[in-house]
């Protein structure tokens, strides 16, 4: 599989990034999209916040202690869905080959593509210089042979970096990849694997598949190929999508029947908005709640026939709120996600087999 030329593409600081493009005011600023001084969640931030050590998935109030002036947004997904379309646009320039991961990042193939390039870091390079050109905003890449690599080289120079592993060079740069950084090893798996005395590429590639299998399970058989750099899995442009989510952080507390209510139904309709963009229809309907002491609730039901319209959404959204009423404690949070997608079609994609240069 050495052969394939995988790219990973990743704007850098997505969400803040289009907010600077769109308000120039805001250039050259710290800023954070998601939350306020006093609570929520940061969902993306600048660079110039990054200097501070603000981060995506911070709360809010520790990102305003780090950086006492930060400048918050509020999110415009509908904005970022409109540039994420656009990227896209892009990219089918170049492959029809494209499984994305989020708005803001993707897995391209590239092994045959349509400009009949040899080189795929050219092909990376004119990505790059389409989007910052066409849409002002900066992306990184990166370039290897399986999709773990690519992904990996993708970190390694942002912002606006652009990476190439060889096949040659794949152990030499897995061996001195820290733990913590691996694609698809999690906090919880990553700090297991510190506390068995596994801290790097090099250690996780020296523990047999007989081990690893019995300390994480099919996941260990994972672990033991991308630690030789091994990773056969295709770019999927079929790509299911599990869930599709909203939530929402609330300025205050809330624990008021009415105001529950209220707040449910909005966020039912946002859901209905998103979901009726989607071509596959869910089963599944679950609500999340957190508390005012941070621990969180949740309660799932799954319809016999699928949900097809927004009455049917918003009457589920609020059986379910019903359900959980009265509720022992305030909230701060309240969100629904949609599950459980019906589908028979399955697409398979080959793993290209033509020999291109890096």
């Amino acid at each position: 599989m050495e052969n394939r030329k995988i790219i990973h593409v990743d704007m850098d600081a997505f969400y803040a990034s289009v907010e600077q493009l769109d308000f120039p005011e805001l250039r050259g600023k710290a800023l954070a999209v998601g939350g306020n001084a006093e609570r929520g969640v940061i969902a993306a931030a600048s660079y110039e916040a990054r200097k501070f050590g603000v981060k995506s998935a911070m709360s809010s109030r520790m990102a305003a202690k780090l950086c006492p002036d930060l400048i918050f947004a509020r999110p415009r997904f509908e904005r970022y869905k409109e540039i994420s379309k656009e990227i896209h646009e892009i990219f089918n320039r170049y492959t029809n080959l494209i499984e994305p991961l989020s708005l803001d990042e993707a897995f391209l193939d590239v092994t045959q593509n349509k400009i009949s390039q040899s080189s795929a870091t050219f092909v990376a390079q004119s990505i790059k210089n389409d989007i910052k050109n066409e849409l002002g905003l900066i992306a990184s890449a990166g370039v290897s042979y399986n999709k773990f690599l690519a992904k990996m080289a993708s970190d390694q120079d942002k912002p606006d970096g652009l990476f190439i592993i060889e096949p040659k060079e794949a152990l030499s740069f897995i061996d001195k990849l820290p733990i913590t950084r691996f694609f698809g090893i999690g906090k919880v798996t990553a700090d297991k694997m510190m506390e068995l005395g596994i801290a790097n590429g090099k250690q996780l590639r020296n523990l047999s598949l007989e081990f690893l299998s019995s300390q994480f399970g099919k996941s260990g058989i994972f672990f033991y190929h991308i630690a030789r750099g091994i990773d056969n899995r295709p770019v999927n442009i079929d790509r299911e999508r599990k869930s599709i989510a909203v939530e929402n952080t609330f300025e205050k507390d809330l624990s008021a029947y009415n105001d529950i209510v209220n707040e449910a139904n909005s966020i039912a309709e946002s859901l209905w908005k998103r979901y009726s963009k989607y071509p596959l229809r869910a089963k599944t309907l679950s609500l999340k709640l957190k508390y005012n002491d941070f621990t969180i609730s949740t309660k799932s039901h799954t319809k016999e026939e699928t949900l097809n319209t927004e009455k049917q959404l918003l009457q589920a959204c609020s059986d379910l709120v019903e359900l959980v009423y009265p509720l022992p404690k305030p909230i701060r949070l309240l969100g629904f996600q949609l599950s459980n997608f019906q589908t028979d079609q399955v697409l398979e994609i080959k793993d290209q087999q033509t020999r291109l240069e890096f």
